[in-house]
This record gives C-alpha cells, sequence and structure tokens, in this order.
C-alpha cells in the first residue's frame, strides 16, 4: 500500500478557483495561495447571512488508541461519498500543528484514499494561520514584559503573571524558564515558559470569533495577569488588542481547499483538544453551513473531550445546532481497550472485543445526552475478521444505534457510501433535539461535576488546594458563569491514561482552574496535562527529508 503522502503527490488536484465555484464562489471571493489554496473572504457570510443552513454532522469518536481510529480520515471520506451520491456537501477540519507533526501524531489531512490536499503544505507551514498566532500572542507577552520594565503603572504583580509565550513546536525544555537576566537593561526578572501555539488563548478566539470586531473585543478581553489587589489585567489595559487584530487580519479568514475526490473543504484554526476546545473555526463552520447542504465537521479526540466540548463550548458560544452526530470506533482500537496489547492485536480475540465495546456505549450513551441522532462508523482494518465485525454490529444493534463500515482509507468516496446512506437516513427519520448538559450559570463545581458524571462516569470530583483558591478567585472576578473547558487525557473517560475501556469506581482530581476570559469558557486542569508536550526518542522529523527536486519524503 502507498504511503498516505505518496497518495497525495498522485492526486489530480483542480484550480482552488474551480472548487470555489462549485460552491457558488467567485474569484473576487477568494484571496489565492498559489493554485491549489486560497482564504476566503468573510465578506461572503454577511451576503448569505439570510440563507438557510444546511446540516452539520459532527465527527467524534472512542477514546483513541496508539491502534488508531481515523476520525479525521473517516470525516474526509463521508464527505467524499455524500457527494459521490449527488450530495452538496462540504468538510471543515482543523488545522495540524507542527509540534505534533514532528513528534510523533502525525498530521491532520485525513489518510490513505480520504485527504486533504495539498497535503503537504497543510500539515507544514500552510497559510500562515498558526505563525499569525504565534507572533500575536507573543507580541502580548512583549507589551506584558515591556509594561514591568518601564515603570509597572498598572501594578501588576509579577507573581501573579499567568500569560506565557507560545511556539508551534514540542519542546519540554521550554515548559519552565526565567526572563529578564541580565541586568536592569534586560527586564524585570521572574518565572515563565512556553506553552504550545495550539493550546494558546489566541488560537480558541481565533476560532471562536465572528468577524474582526468581534476578534477584537476578545482579545482585549483576555487576562495576563492580577494586581496587587488580586484583580485582573487584560490585554486592553495594556492597549495590545488592536495590534494583535492586525496581525490576525488574513489568519481569521477561512482555508479552502479540496478532497482527493476534488471536493470543498475548509481547514482552519487548530486549538488542541485535551487541553483547549479542540474545534476547527466558528467563521469555517458557519460559512460551510451557508454554502453546502450537509457540512461535516470533527472535533478532536474521542467524544468525552472533543464531542463535549464542540456542544457545550462552540455551540453554545456560536449559536449552533448539530442535526446528527457520527461515532467512529475500528476493532483493533476496542480490543485495545479489552485489555490486548498493541503487539497482538491481528489475532482474533471476541472476549476482548466484547470489554472493550463499553467504551463505545459509553460514548454513545454520551452522544444522546444531547439529543442528538448518530450512526457509529467502524474503520475497518484488513486484520478484522467477521466474527469481530459481526460481534461489533450485533452491539450496536443491542444499543439501538445504527452502524456501518466505514472503508474510505482504501477504497475513498467508495468506502463511506454505506455510511452516507446511514447518516442520511437518520437526517431524514430522526429529529434532533440538541441541548447543553449544563446552564452556563450554574456553579463552577456543578458544571464540573455534570461533566465528569455524566460523561466520564466518574464518582464525584476531588479539587487541590490551589484549584479551590482559583475558584474563589474567578468567582471573586465575576468569571463563574463562564461554560468550563476540561482539560483532561485523551486516552481515557477518567483522569488517568492507563484506564481504559469504561472504567468505574474513580474520582476526576482537578489541580487548577484559569480563565479564558477572550474564548469565554474556563479552564479546569485534571491529572499530568502538560500545555507544552515534548518530543519522542525518535521524533518524525527524523525521518522527513526534502529532495534537490523539492520533493518532500517521509511525511507520514
Amino acid at each position: 500500500m502507498k504511503t498516505d503522502i505518496q497518495i497525495a503527490q498522485e492526486a489530480k488536484m483542480l484550480p482552488i478557483t474551480e472548487i470555489a465555484r462549485k460552491i457558488g464562489l467567485d474569484d473576487q471571493d477568494i484571496e489565492l495561495y498559489g493554485p491549489y489554496k486560497a482564504k476566503v473572504s468573510l465578506d461572503v457570510y454577511k451576503r448569505l447571512a439570510d440563507k438557510p443552513d444546511g446540516k452539520l454532522v459532527l465527527v467524534t469518536a472512542i477514546n483513541p488508541t496508539p491502534a488508531g481510529e481515523g476520525k479525521s480520515t473517516t470525516t474526509v471520506g463521508l464527505g467524499q461519498a455524500l457527494r459521490r451520491l449527488g450530495k452538496n456537501a462540504v468538510i471543515a477540519l482543523r488545522e495540524p500543528s507542527l509540534g505534533p507533526c514532528m513528534g510523533v501524531k502525525g498530521g491532520a489531512a485525513g489518510g490513505g484514499y480520504a485527504q486533504v490536499v495539498p497535503m503537504e503544505d497543510i500539515n507544514l507551514h500552510f497559510t500562515g494561520d498558526i505563525h499569525a498566532i504565534t507572533t500575536a500572542h507573543n507580541l502580548l507577552a512583549a507589551l506584558l514584559d515591556n509594561h514591568l520594565h518601564q515603570g509597572n503603572q498598572l501594578n501588576i504583580d509579577p507573581r501573579r503573571i499567568v500569560f506565557k509565550r507560545v511556539m508551534d513546536m514540542n519542546e519540554r525544555a521550554l515548559r519552565n524558564i526565567v526572563v529578564g537576566l541580565g541586568g536592569r537593561n534586560n527586564g524585570v526578572p521572574r518565572e515563565d515558559g512556553f506553552d504550545i501555539t495550539v493550546a494558546s488563548e489566541v488560537m480558541a478566539i481565533l476560532c471562536l470569533a465572528s468577524d474582526l470586531e468581534d476578534l477584537k473585543e476578545r482579545l482585549g478581553k483576555i487576562v495576563v495577569a492580577y494586581n496587587t489587589k488580586r484583580e485582573p489585567v487584560t490585554a486592553a489595559d495594556l492597549k495590545a488588542q488592536g495590534a494583535m487584530a492586525l496581525l490576525l487580519k488574513d489568519a481569521i479568514k477561512p482555508n479552502l481547499v479540496q478532497t482527493l475526490e476534488n471536493g470543498p473543504a475548509f481547514v482552519h484554526g487548530g486549538p488542541f483538544a485535551n487541553i483547549a476546545h479542540g474545534c476547527n473555526s466558528v467563521v469555517a463552520t458557519k460559512l460551510g453551513l451557508k454554502v453546502a447542504d450537509y457540512l461535516i465537521t470533527e472535533a478532536g479526540f474521542g467524544a468525552d473531550l472533543g464531542a463535549e466540548k464542540f456542544f457545550n463550548l462552540k455551540c453554545r458560544l456560536a449559536g449552533l445546532k448539530p442535526d446528527a452526530v457520527v461515532v467512529v470506533a475500528t476493532v483493533r482500537a476496542l480490543k485495545m481497550h479489552g485489555g490486548v496489547a498493541k503487539a497482538d492485536l491481528a489475532a482474533e480475540n471476541l472476549e476482548a472485543l466484547r470489554a472493550g465495546i463499553a467504551n463505545l456505549a459509553k460514548h454513545v450513551e454520551n452522544v444522546r445526552k444531547f439529543g442528538l441522532p448518530l450512526v457509529v462508523a467502524i474503520n475497518r482494518f484488513p486484520t478484522d475478521t467477521e466474527a469481530e465485525l459481526d460481534l461489533v454490529g450485533k452491539s450496536c444493534a443491542e444499543m439501538g444505534v445504527p452502524w456501518a463500515l466505514s472503508e474510505v482509507w482504501a477504497k475513498g468516496g467508495e468506502g463511506g457510501i454505506a455510511l452516507a446512506e446511514e447518516l442520511l437516513k437518520i437526517l431524514e427519520t430522526e429529529k434532533a433535539e440538541f441541548k447543553f448538559l449544563y446552564p452556563a450559570e450554574a456553579p463552577i463545581k456543578e458544571k464540573i461535576a455534570a461533566i465528569a458524571r455524566e460523561i466520564y462516569g466518574a464518582d464525584g470530583v476531588e479539587y487541590t488546594k490551589a484549584a479551590l483558591q482559583n475558584i474563589r478567585d474567578l468567582e471573586k472576578n465575576g468569571f463563574d458563569k463562564l461554560p468550563v473547558c476540561m482539560a483532561k487525557t485523551q486516552y481515557s473517560l477518567s483522569d488517568d491514561p492507563t484506564l481504559l475501556g469504561r472504567p468505574s469506581g474513580f474520582t476526576i482530581t482537578v489541580r487548577e482552574l484559569k480563565v479564558s476570559a477572550g474564548a469565554g469558557f474556563i479552564v479546569a486542569i485534571t491529572g499530568d496535562i502538560m500545555t507544552m508536550p515534548g518530543l519522542p526518542k525518535v521524533p518524525a522529523a527524523c525521518n522527513m527529508d526534502i529532495t534537490s527536486d523539492g520533493k518532500i519524503t517521509g511525511l507520514f
């Protein structure tokens, strides 16, 4: 089988102007970034604002394992399949971060014959959005330290600065640093650190902003520190929001590319799903709903993270109402949740599969709690046996949920026809009655308890002493009415990555809370979640290269 990059490099792409015309966009609606990429003007949505929305479909998954689930691949393949059935379908994905690309996770452009292209560009610098976010974020960090150096008129407490710097790379050595060394001409010495860019609140804001004015207003609300009276100091206090918005004036425009089968695709924004809200931009999603009858989008990792945040955060803050959900699973991953080691996944093991299906069952239950119809997609692997597939099918029937095999990785859109037909069937026969899990105005602990109890299946929530103080500070400063973004491991329903399947009898420990006032939510950090990942022992970057004629190799 060819590698993803080999398949992508052999793709017969159409000029992006032709892709734009497929969704009713003229040449003046797009800004070209070469022949196969374009930015879409924000004026297009204003022009189409009164047009009815298409159907909004979320693709999510079981808890991910090293065995792979193929959520982005399924999203792309499903979009391709719907277009093969004559439907006006568009997909919307997140942009990949360079850190994971160079580390171990890989890209986010799909795989096999269900990819968005140009794959190399999308997985590398693309249109520069993440670089712009990095620069805007670090401008604010520089203005903050300059304010301290120039006399600190806002009486910022250097011990209560909560805004770190960012870079789009996995770099554990920069998690904790000291800045301002070298004498008084080099600033005020203090402890600092770096997060990865996709964990930046600026990224979250870009993905939730509706236009430039909303972007600027949200940027101004970013809390960077607290003064000596324990009152928040914001980007607006530092007069930073105008320059930051200026740096993001192009990044806020959705990126238009295409699938391997020349279907339109928006790839825009990329907040992590375990440490941020894990969804592509609101402007791309809303535009997709205007230009398509079916907008297929995805949210990162399992439904306990990406889907929960898509519903409780993105949909709440953007006024979106999803129509259906696709939950992706693989036999291999289910067996791993049932206790099988990765090296033994090729062997048939019905007992382990039956145990692992409990993880799928929990995610099905969770989606139903939001009042949405769903279909299960089994992303087929060559090692799956008929007995194993039959067991999954019978289990889905017992849950009362439709399912279909997905073979989009090997067959492209053709391999997703069965899944597309099942999706169309539930869209036609089942009415979504979308609802949030909790009211935003509920107390902070009640919102966290609702997520932990209803979505994770936890017995309760414990708080460190620091977290309890964080809650008191959030309440004092009027931030307690915001919804909650949980930062949690993606590998388990619990906050312990080793507890696979459907664990029970556990509690969630919240060790820290902080406000993302511009994005409009509180972040509750659990377990050992880090906002700056590290590289593995053998980084993927070590296998990448470029030939003398410019051909990229080793990129998946």
